[in-house]
């Protein structure tokens, strides 16, 4: 069986052989892959755990910081997403101790 990729956009209507398509697939009964078995209910509650537990870990705070125009200018120049990116500096400074004391 060949694999048909298509890129549909929002604003574009699907043609009649593309419905005839999706019903036809629709129809079709869903095979198991034996390299990938389904989980099982412990597995899956499982998966569950280790994702709850890592959004407490990721939850991010606001906090202020007051920077010059020139540090404000340049993190605005990285584009947008420069608050993650700014974040993801500030993390590995303070995880890397011979960065840190170069400004303590």
């Amino acid at each position: 069986m060949a694999i048909k990729k298509y890129v549909l956009r929002p604003e574009q209507q699907l043609t009649e052989e593309q419905i005839l398509m999706v019903k036809a697939a629709a129809k079709r009964p869903v095979v198991q892959d034996d390299d990938n078995p389904e989980l099982t209910d412990e597995q899956l509650a499982s998966l569950r755990r280790v994702h709850e537990s890592r959004r407490v870990d990721r939850r991010r705070q606001n906090v202020t910081l007051r920077l010059t125009p020139q540090a404000i200018q340049k993190a605005k120049a990285l584009g947008k997403g420069y608050s993650g990116i700014l974040s993801r500096i500030i993390e590995s400074v303070l995880n890397d101790p011979s960065a840190l004391s170069k400004y303590l």
